[in-house]
């Protein structure tokens, strides 16, 4: 997969993940990075489980991508921690 495709795939699936989690986005930025990180942990926990992981801009691969991106959205919310602007 090209680099482009990547950083598509990973802002989908990165945008769906954060309205999934949380109900907002974290930005663009954020939802890039943290999705693209997604569809790499959704690849490889779907590969341990001898399914296939990411094999191009289709809609499986952004079901991988999305599971990935909740799992990373959903660990960063911990470490982090829910920080409230007041």
């Amino acid at each position: 997969m090209s680099l482009l495709a990547w950083i598509v795939l990973g802002l989908i699936a990165g945008f769906i993940g954060s309205k999934i989690v949380n109900n907002t986005g974290q930005g663009l930025a954020v939802d890039i990075l943290l999705g693209v990180v997604g569809a790499v942990v959704g690849g490889f926990l779907f590969n341990q489980f001898g399914e296939p992981g990411v094999s191009g801009v289709n809609l499986y691969s952004l079901l991988v991508a999305v599971v990935g991106a909740v799992i990373v959205l959903w660990l960063y919310h911990i470490v982090m921690g829910r920080r409230r602007v007041v």
